[in-house]
């Protein structure tokens, strides 16, 4: 399978970890912070992002639904509330981020639909053809390998299904161009050092969005791995990017 530039892009550089067991660990230890910086860095416009990547399965009404890299919960949470399917799993690499999705979904009376597991994207613990479909929101950039797990979701997913990807993009407005840059690369990582007590961790965000192969590159690979009817939608200038494809 392909390599792509991303791939190598890791949360901390002297680490001889491998990168998927850096993102976990770096996942932990800013989980405490993590739905507040979300919030915050956004000024809560993620919230409108996963809303509309979530309503691109509205027209198929799927009811058994796999949120990959789900972290905290929000996309299930959110898919929940949207779509009201039958069951929505969770998986993720990352136990600190887990386990306070699933104090969110107790809160929420929601433990009978929504059930959070710890999995890894690239490996995914279910059988062929088991989710009507599938979404994963800002996880893709932090594969260890883009291909393996794009065909591992495919593999999960029932014929007619579709996946639906929410990821940072790059601006291509010039002007705003200079302000997202001064942003990702002097204001996130300041306020995650502020915040969370982790500059790498967003270091790595802008390192990771930076590298990520976006756009007509990223729908190329979809179909590369096997998916079809694909397409994008660009949101608020091109910061975010909704990416779908079928099986």
């Amino acid at each position: 399978m392909a390599k792509y530039a991303h791939d190598t892009i890791v949360p901390f550089k002297e680490s001889d970890q491998s990168k998927k067991q850096q993102v976990a660990a770096m996942f932990d230890k800013i989980a405490f912070r993590y739905d507040f910086l979300n919030r915050f860095l956004s000024a809560g416009i993620d919230v409108s992002w996963r809303k509309k990547a979530i309503r691109q399965l509205q027209p198929l009404h799927p009811q058994i639904i796999l949120d990959v890299a789900t972290g905290t919960g929000d996309v299930a949470i959110l898919t929940e509330k949207i779509l009201q399917p039958t069951k929505i799993t969770g998986i993720d690499i990352s136990e600190g981020m887990l386990e306070i999705g699933r104090q969110k979904i107790e809160k929420l009376g929601l433990k009978n639909k929504i059930e959070l597991l710890k999995g890894d994207s690239e490996t995914i613990a279910f059988p062929d053809n088991s989710f009507d479909a599938i979404t994963v929101a800002f996880g893709v950039r932090n594969y260890q390998n883009l291909e393996k797990g794009l065909s591992e979701m495919l593999r999960v997913l029932r014929p007619g299904g579709r996946l639906v990807v929410l990821e940072f993009s790059r601006p291509k407005q010039f002007l705003f161009k200079g302000v997202y840059n001064l942003y990702m690369n002097t204001i996130a990582p300041g306020f995650g050092k502020l915040i969370a007590k982790n500059k790498d961790a967003y270091q790595y965000l802008n390192d990771s969005v930076q590298r990520f192969p976006e756009g007509e590159q990223f729908i190329d690979i979809l179909k590369g791995v096997g998916y079809t009817s694909t397409y994008s939608k660009i949101l608020t200038l091109g910061i975010c990017t909704i990416y779908c494809g079928s099986k």
